[in-house]
């Protein structure tokens, strides 16, 4: 595996990323959230042309992975990134994440955050592992409260979310 930034044309495979990683959410008691449609192509194609997309792709140059991201009150906010569970628990993800540490660094961006769900193993705990740890409500900027409240206000607080910041 590779990691490269997103293509124009890898788009409508992140979107088929997106519904098979969705999946995993059933199996979990969470069909809303298996159910819930990726980002449509013009908006994966402003992070592409923003240059906040990579990929993961296989030998063949085909997406299997995708991350992008937001800057948000200072830091590069990771608005998604999901691996199609054929390649899952390969560190796949992690590049992903690193890669954009990576970009973080070069910019002078002293952090990664992102929201994820507390209780679903591959979400919080795994972002954990990976060096994030739960931002409290007091540490929250603008940018990630007003991220919160558009999540509430789509139902995901149905279950516990939280903030997550990993220092560069």
């Amino acid at each position: 595996m590779s990691v490269r930034a997103a293509h124009i044309d890898d788009l409508p495979a992140l979107q088929d990323t997106e519904r098979a990683a969705g999946q995993c959410f059933r199996d979990i008691g969470m069909p809303d959230i298996a159910d819930d449609e990726p980002l449509p192509l013009d908006e994966l194609a402003r992070y592409q042309r923003s240059g906040l997309a990579w990929v993961a792709v296989d030998g063949a140059n085909s997406p299997v992975a995708y991350l992008i991201a937001d800057r948000v009150d200072g830091n590069l906010h990771i608005e998604q990134v999901s691996v199609h569970p054929d390649s899952a628990r390969r560190g796949i993800g992690r590049s992903l994440l690193d890669r954009l540490a990576d970009r973080a660094a070069a910019d002078g961006v002293p952090a990664l955050t992102l929201t994820t769900f507390t209780g679903v193993p591959w979400n919080a705990p795994y972002y954990a592992r990976c060096g994030f740890r739960p931002l409290g409500d007091h540490e929250l900027g603008a940018g990630l409260r007003d991220i919160r409240a558009r999540e509430a206000a789509h139902g995901l607080d149905r279950w516990p979310r939280v903030c997550m910041r990993r220092d560069v």
